[in-house]
C-alpha cells in the first residue's frame, strides 16, 4: 500500500478564533466535523487535502498531517520500536480511526485508516 498524506489539521485550545484568523487570511469557510468545535475547512479549491480545525484531543496547539495507513494501531507499535513516542492511541469515530506519534526527533505525524 502506498503511504499518501490524506489529511491535515490544526487542533487549538481556542479553534473558533483560529478559524476566525485563517478564514480571515485566507478566505476560508468550514463545514461541521464529527466531534464538537471540529470543522473541515473549505478553501474554495475543488480536490484540495482534507484539512479540519478543531479543539485539542491531547498535548498542545499543533499543526498536523496525517498519512493513510492500513492498520493505525499496528503503525503506532512500529514508530514506538523505531524510537518514536505514541502521543495518541487509536480512536475510531465515525468512517476513520487515527492515531498521533512523535518521531525520534519529536516531530508529530498523524496516521489514518478508513
Amino acid at each position: 500500500m502506498a503511504h499518501p498524506v490524506i489529511h491535515a489539521e490544526i487542533r487549538s485550545t481556542d479553534p473558533d478564533a483560529t478559524r476566525a484568523f485563517f478564514g480571515a487570511l485566507f478566505g476560508w469557510t468550514y463545514s461541521d466535523g464529527a466531534l464538537p468545535g471540529y470543522t473541515f475547512v473549505d478553501t474554495g479549491v475543488e480536490g484540495a487535502l482534507p484539512t479540519a480545525i478543531g479543539p485539542l484531543q491531547d498535548g498542545s496547539e499543533v499543526a498536523l498531517f496525517f498519512v493513510g495507513v492500513e492498520d493505525v494501531e499496528a503503525t503506532l507499535a512500529r514508530a514506538e520500536q523505531l524510537g518514536g513516542t505514541i502521543i495518541q492511541q487509536a480512536q475510531t469515530v465515525p468512517g476513520v480511526t487515527f492515531g498521533v506519534f512523535a518521531d525520534a526527533q519529536g516531530h508529530l505525524v498523524g496516521v489514518a485508516a478508513n
